[in-house]
């Protein structure tokens, strides 16, 4: 019995040496240490500041590590890393004179020009028997089939047609004019909607059918289908409507005071914001002499070219006219920021630093304001990016505009 607990002791003894030595061979973990002077941001959040990797808790994306400035600068002065203005996509422009108009905006709608709309209405009594434009939005082109329309007056007067032509082949010296009688009844036929070349294939198959193919006499979008197959319908019915949409309008409504500037037939700017604010010049056309009932609202129509068709009803448009242009110090519109405060631009200092700035400025056109006061010829503003800078300096130092003098 002593002998098996000296075994048992053995054995535990043993392996406790072996898991020992096992224990003791493992590496330690490597811990990844990172510089004071390092921390990672979000390159569409730059407020985002952390210790560690990982992703922006705002957007999600991974963060990216940036080094941080170690130039002491004054506390209502900001400095970016060459990272961070990379990432920011900051650029810079200069404050000099440009040629800058007093330049006011409207908001408009692109409408279709109604002067271009045309219709396809029936010429003949009958039931449709079959439709071959279906759907609106297609484009039909004159001499295009439209339908096909089951008429037994149309059978009544190919007969007539063929008659007289038969008669005319075989009546000699007689006092009836069976020309004049096909004559008349050719013109019945094309006032019916038929075409030359059906008229002519009547005279070559002399086969009179109560069935013909309508073909469309305008071209453009079909905006409106009136008929269905199987409909009866009568001389004068409305078969389809389309538009014309490589001539467009553009209608602003505007306070009858806010008109004046508008005179007919003036040039105009028109953007349409949905296009890339595509740019182009608008024709006045209409300025209604009559106010809105109820209301004193002026509408201006313009009409505006779209060859290539990009333009579409329903986009929204700003018109704009530009008063004479003067030489005046500018600085781009994209360097200002509105707060409660006021108006403010970022500087860029000659230590490479940016520090806040109130400025008091004047007329202004798509691309530059006029400066009044707070900055001088040949300084350097952040024309693009000033939002995301601002959002960095509040992040560190709080509100930059709070402690500044207007």
């Amino acid at each position: 019995m002593k002998n098996n607990n000296s075994v048992l002791l053995f054995i535990l003894l043993t392996g406790f040496i072996m898991i020992s030595l096992i224990a003791c061979k493992q590496k330690p973990e490597k811990v990844v240490k990172y510089e004071a002077n390092e921390y990672f941001t979000c390159t569409m959040h730059l407020q985002i500041h952390k210790e560690l990797p990982g992703d922006c808790p705002i957007c999600g994306m991974k963060l990216v590590k940036v080094q941080a400035s170690k130039n002491n600068i004054d506390d209502n002065e900001i400095r970016l890393t060459p990272l961070q203005m990379q990432l920011a996509q900051i650029q810079v422009d200069t404050i000099k004179d440009v040629e800058i108009g007093n330049q006011k905006q409207w908001q408009a709608t692109v409408t279709v020009n109604e002067q271009n709309n045309l219709s396809l209405n029936s010429r003949l009594a009958g039931r449709v028997q079959q439709l071959f434009a279906r759907t609106q939005g297609e484009n039909i082109h004159i001499g295009q089939p439209v339908y096909t329309i089951y008429s037994e007056d149309l059978q009544e007067t190919e007969k007539e047609y063929l008659l007289a032509k038969q008669q005319q082949k075989h009546l000699l010296n007689t006092p009836v004019d069976y020309g004049k009688l096909m004559e008349a009844a050719e013109n019945k036929l094309k006032l019916w909607g038929l075409t030359q070349a059906q008229i002519n294939n009547l005279n070559t198959t002399e086969n009179a059918s109560s069935v013909v193919t309508i073909y469309s006499t305008v071209s453009g979008t079909v905006s409106d289908i009136f008929i269905h197959e199987g409909d009866y319908i009568t001389e004068g019915t409305s078969i389809l409507k389309t538009q014309e949409l490589r001539n467009l309008w553009v209608q602003a409504q505007l306070f009858s005071n806010e008109a004046n500037p508008f005179k007919p037939n003036d040039v105009v700017n028109v953007i349409i914001p949905d296009l890339n604010n595509l740019a182009l010049k608008g024709k006045v056309e209409l300025i209604n002499p009559e106010l809105a009932e109820g209301t004193k609202i002026n509408l201006v129509r313009i009409s505006i070219p779209n060859q290539q068709g990009i333009i579409r009803p329903g986009m929204q448009a700003y018109v704009s006219i530009a008063n004479h242009s003067q030489r005046k110090l500018a600085l781009p519109l994209g360097a200002v920021i509105i707060d409660s405060k006021g108006k403010m631009v970022w500087v860029k200092n000659q230590n490479g630093s940016f520090s806040p700035r109130m400025v008091t400025l004047g007329t202004n056109d798509n691309q530059y304001a006029e400066v009044l006061s707070g900055i001088s010829k040949g300084e350097v503003v952040v024309s693009n990016g000033a939002y995301l800078l601002n959002s960095e300096f509040i992040f560190k130092h709080g509100n930059a505009m709070a402690n500044m003098k207007m």
